[in-house]
C-alpha cells in the first residue's frame, strides 16, 4: 500500500501570505539552542533519518518517540534539527513542516539556498525555461545583402485553378 502524497493547501497558504507584512506565521528554529533547518534526505528505519542541514553537513537524525507518534517524516520534508553537542554528526529532529508551511517559508525567503527545494527555486526555473522557449520560438532574422534585390514571388492569375489541381 503506497503512502498518500501530501498536497499544498492553497487556501491556507493564501491566508498565511495575506497576513500583516513582514510577520511570519510559522514557528522558526530557535537559534539560541542551536536548531537549524534541514531536509530529510533518506529514511533509514529504526526512527532514523539522514538529513542535509543548512550548514552543509549531512547528519544522522533521530526522531523522538513523542514526534514519531504524531507526525510522519518522509523523504524531502523540511524539518528542524538540533545537533548533538558531543557528536556533531548526529542530531535530533525537533519539528516537521507541512508542504504548505514549507512553501510559505520559501516564498518569504526565510530558507537558506541549500534547503530551499519548495517554492521559489522551482518557480524561477519554470520562468527561466519559459523565457528560453520564447526566445527560441521566434524565427531567426537573416540579414539581407544590399547587392541582391529581393525577387517577388510569381502570383497565379487564377487561384481557384491551383486549388482544384491539388484536390483533383
Amino acid at each position: 500500500m503506497a503512502r498518500r502524497e501530501e498536497s499544498v493547501d492553497t487556501e491556507l497558504l493564501a491566508q498565511m501570505e495575506s497576513g500583516s507584512g513582514d510577520r511570519i506565521r510559522v514557528p522558526l528554529p530557535k537559534r539560541k539552542v542551536n536548531e537549524m533547518f534541514a531536509i530529510a534526505d533518506q529514511i533509514l528505519g529504526g526512527r532514523r533519518v539522514r538529513s542535509i542541514c543548512e550548514d552543509g553537513e549531512t547528519r544522522l537524525s533521530r526522531i523522538p518517540g513523542k514526534m514519531r507518534r504524531r507526525q510522519w517524516v518522509r523523504e524531502g520534508d523540511l524539518i528542524v534539527v538540533q545537533p548533538w553537542e558531543f557528536q556533531d554528526e548526529k542530531a535530533n529532529v525537533v519539528m516537521r513542516y507541512t508542504k504548505t508551511q514549507s512553501l510559505y517559508l520559501s516564498r518569504k525567503g526565510v530558507l537558506p539556498e541549500i534547503v530551499d527545494l519548495f517554492g521559489m527555486s522551482q518557480d524561477d526555473e519554470v520562468s527561466e525555461v519559459a523565457e528560453h522557449d520564447e526566445i527560441e520560438a521566434e524565427p531567426p532574422v537573416e540579414e539581407e545583402s544590399p547587392e541582391e534585390p529581393e525577387e517577388p514571388e510569381p502570383v497565379a492569375e487564377d487561384d481557384e485553378d491551383d486549388i482544384d489541381s491539388f484536390f483533383g
